[in-house]
């Protein structure tokens, strides 16, 4: 399995994008070297892309498959796509403040430290859906790491429910595209794979 290991700060200063968005939050010194070239439309719609799948956490042939997806779905596909990113398993965790960052969250889910509905899942690209109830496992609750994490406070969305003693969430509802705060410009990458 292929696995990101960019330095954070290094590719948010390339892709132009705030480390919070990763949720790191310390500022990196170096400026971005100046560029007087106008990008094309086409450089513009590829670093739109390149964003989505970093921030998210998603190689290229699972960005892809997602796209797919969310384009045979019913509604808009830059959207579909972006409530499809928003509800994988270790976006749902960092979300609910159950992790620090999304690559912490993908890697405890990997570690199988969450249940899904009282079942173990251990796969990041789990797609939750409403009504699905995501909490820590009890073995894990008494490790010194989620007892820093039950301390944290964290904003949560409002498509999202936490229970901060019992370390564990509730999906509401499906994310509506004003509720998801990444900034993403979703028509350019439809308008990358539609060509």
């Amino acid at each position: 399995m292929a696995v990101n290991k960019d330095p954070i700060l290094k590719r948010c200063r390339s892709l132009q994008l705030d480390p919070s968005h990763m949720g790191i939050y310390k500022e990196s010194r170096r400026k971005p070297k100046q560029s007087f070239r106008k990008m094309s439309d086409y450089g513009l719609q590829l670093r739109e892309k390149q964003r989505a799948k970093f921030i998210y956490g998603v190689q290229e042939k699972q960005f892809r498959n997602t796209f797919e997806k969310a384009a045979k779905k019913k509604g808009i596909t830059g959207e579909n796509l972006l409530v499809m990113l928003e509800e994988r398993l270790d976006n749902v965790v960092y979300r609910m403040g159950l992790a620090m960052t999304r690559r912490e969250a993908r890697q405890l889910v990997v570690h199988s430290h969450y249940t899904v509905n009282g079942k173990k899942v251990n796969i990041p690209s789990y797609q939750v859906k409403p009504g699905d109830v995501i909490a820590v496992k009890a073995k894990s609750q008494s490790s010194p790491k989620f007892k820093e994490i039950k301390e944290m406070q964290v904003g949560v969305p409002g498509w999202l429910s936490v229970d901060r003693e019992k370390l564990e969430g509730k999906v509401l509802a499906d994310p509506a595209r004003d509720q998801i705060d990444t900034p993403i410009e979703e028509r350019l990458i439809v308008e990358l794979y539609s060509k």
